[in-house]
């Protein structure tokens, strides 16, 4: 990687101590503003749009390669860079929406909603990341903060931490 870079390997592990640090500056610059926040009016229009533009970008095999490298190093920097940003965009749209004076799922359960099945999506299978699966996604997250679903009691809640 060094000789690529046409420097020397102690400099490269002078400014970052392990591949580690290296790919997780690397995803916090790649990761950084290159999904710009939607903003359509509607909670359900911008998770649809940040959602398949999302979906986008992991299907891109030099952001797929990046985050996959990222998270096989380890630790919780590299996971860091390849959520932090995505989540503070998450935020953005959810803000938005509480400001328009709307009920709002939490940065949480949006999260778990969106986020974590793309990332997984990507990372772990061969299935294909699609705009209409990643609707499918929002409207599955909408309909459960509607009441569609039954959101888990504390009682079932409590037998996962045992």
């Amino acid at each position: 990687m060094a000789s690529r870079a046409g420097v020397h390997a102690t400099t490269v592990y002078r400014r970052w101590g392990s591949i580690a640090e290296l790919l997780a500056d690397v995803a916090t610059s790649r990761f950084s503003g290159d999904i710009v926040v939607p903003d359509t009016g509607t909670l359900r229009g911008d998770l649809e749009r940040y959602a398949s533009d999302l979906a986008k970008d992991l299907c891109d095999p030099d952001t797929l390669a990046l985050v996959r490298a990222t998270i096989g190093t380890g630790g919780e920097q590299g996971a860091a860079a390849c959520r932090g940003e995505r989540q503070q965009q998450l935020e953005a749209i959810l803000e938005r929406e509480q400001a328009r004076g709307r009920e709002r799922p939490t940065l949480e359960r949006t999260t778990d909603a969106i986020l974590a099945p793309l990332y997984y999506r990507a990372v772990f299978t061969n299935e294909p990341l699609t705009s209409g699966w990643a609707y499918d996604l929002v409207s599955h997250l909408l309909s459960d903060e509607n009441g569609a679903a039954k959101a888990p009691d504390s009682a079932s809640d409590n037998l996962l931490v045992e």
